[in-house]
């Protein structure tokens, strides 16, 4: 964060200062909400949380360095107390954006979020300074949080935008007003919330009505290959910018093929040129993703030659989304365990079939540890019937389903697809599951483990990689752990 004083801070949050002795103490390290993360310097956040209280760790925050609190009541040590903490915190990251001379990029959509976010950020951090948002910190708390972990130095701040309800993007929006935005796609996570992909596309395209007129620089980069995101075009003021396959992108990927890893090779085409890009990431839905940083990078001034070396160079940065490992004997645990929505799993299952089609060849087996996904209100036992049957038809070995309700349909669906015998199992739950695995996997398998993140799913990668013939090694080169 820029270094401001507790005065400043004060004023700016709309707060009253408590047993501060000098207000002209500046604020010069990280802005935190666990008391964990304090360094001298620090302001600490204290959020009242379902499980812990932040008030309750305000002494000890400012024990070890932190220079005041941000608080909802006094606390008995330096504090600045505001009538609604999280509220103050995004009023503090908007003060903060606007003394930055920053570009801030937001993406948004309902599936790859993350995994675009981290390509964006890759790329940029090679032209200049670059903050972005770490995992999935993307709502009224993680997104201030994130935004105000960028200094002076900073050129681009990198701004994953999640939503649960219409308003929710349009509030982000304005704690960090975006020039470049971003829609991916619109499907089916938190549907049940939503009531239907109309309704979440009217809530994602509240990023593009943000963005300021093609005159004032303001681009819209939008998926020209979702029909619910070519329609956003009509909702912004903003210069727009399409990606895909379709004809009218200026931003496309030719040539598409995959390595025996499931990792794409493809050429990218863009206005500046065409160039090959050999992604280090596992799936082809990647190549969409790529195609989204590709031009969010082309309107910053990057050539096409610049935006493919940085891609191809790029590694996973998010733990648990398409982590790849390779266990001694040969086992290959695909841990896609972050969470789960019927995009992504399809997308997950087709990466499966993909990385198993050389394991066939060598006698291994590809298994589909699965379990459910949520928030899809009424179309949810329809979408896990679905998932079901894709196994199937991607003639994926084994599938594992995991859980109650849901896990039973998605086996049954495999089952009405012609999955009989052995080739399909419900277990009641993740230990049922890493009972089961233990005992059959085999040099050449190659596992995936995908679910919401409710399911905690990965507890059964974790548990294939420290078995005996665990402690596997990442073939995700030089990620990040």
């Amino acid at each position: 964060m820029i270094p401001l004083t507790l005065a400043e801070v004060a004023h700016a949050v709309g707060g009253s200062m408590h047993d501060i002795p000098d207000p002209a103490v500046r604020v010069t390290g990280p802005v935190v909400r666990d008391s964990r993360e304090v360094v001298p310097g620090a302001l600490f956040v204290a959020l009242a949380g379902e499980r812990a209280d932040g008030h309750d760790f305000a002494a000890r925050a400012v024990e070890d360095g932190a220079a005041a609190v941000l608080a909802a009541r006094p606390v008995g040590v330096p504090a600045i107390v505001v009538p609604d903490v999280p509220a103050a915190l995004g009023t503090l990251a908007r003060h903060a954006i606007g003394q930055l001379g920053a570009t801030v990029i937001a993406l948004t959509g309902s599936a790859g979020k993350t995994g675009t976010k981290d390509l964006i950020a890759q790329v940029l951090d090679g032209l200049a300074p670059t903050v972005w948002t770490q995992g999935s910190y993307n709502n009224e708390i993680g997104l201030p949080l994130t935004a105000l972990r960028a200094d002076a130095r900073t050129r681009h701040l990198v701004l994953e935008m999640g939503a649960r309800g219409i308003g929710h993007i349009r509030y982000l929006t304005g704690l960090t007003p975006p020039r470049i935005g971003l829609v991916l796609n619109v499907g089916s996570a938190h549907i049940g919330e939503f009531g239907s992909r109309e309704q979440i596309a009217l809530a994602k395209g509240e990023l593009v009505e943000a963005l300021p007129a093609a005159a004032d620089g303001g681009v819209a980069v939008l998926n020209a290959d979702d029909p619910l995101v070519t329609a956003m075009a009509e909702r912004t003021r903003a210069k727009v910018v399409w990606f895909g396959e379709s004809e009218r992108a200026a931003i496309r990927a030719e040539n598409v093929r995959l390595d025996d890893l499931s990792r794409p090779v493809f050429d990218l085409r863009t206005p500046s040129g065409c160039a090959e890009v050999t992604l280090r990431l596992y799936g082809e839905h990647h190549v969409s993703n790529a195609l989204a940083a590709a031009a969010v990078a082309s309107e910053l001034g990057m050539s096409a030659g610049e935006i493919a070396t940085a891609l191809s160079a790029a590694v996973p940065l998010s733990r648990w989304r398409m982590e790849v490992t390779e266990r001694p004997d040969g086992v290959t645990v695909v841990n896609d365990a972050y969470n789960a929505n019927p995009e992504s799993m399809r997308a997950a299952l087709r990466a499966l079939a993909a990385m198993g089609r050389p394991a066939r060849a060598r006698g291994g087996r590809t298994w589909a540890v699965l379990g459910k996904m949520a928030e899809l209100g009424g179309e949810a036992l329809a979408e896990h019937d679905a998932v079901g049957r894709l196994a199937v038809r991607l003639n994926v070995s084994k599938l594992v389903a995991v859980g109650g309700v849901e896990a039973a349909w998605l086996r049954m669906g495999a089952y009405n697809e012609g999955s009989w015998g052995e080739e399909s199992v419900h277990v009641s739950d993740a230990e049922a599951a890493v009972d089961l695995l233990s005992g059959e996997v085999r040099p050449g398998d190659v596992v995936l483990v995908k679910a919401s993140r409710s399911v905690g799913l990965e507890s059964v990668a974790l548990a294939l990689l420290e078995a005996p013939d665990g402690a596997g090694r990442a073939i995700r080169e030089g990620a990040a752990r």
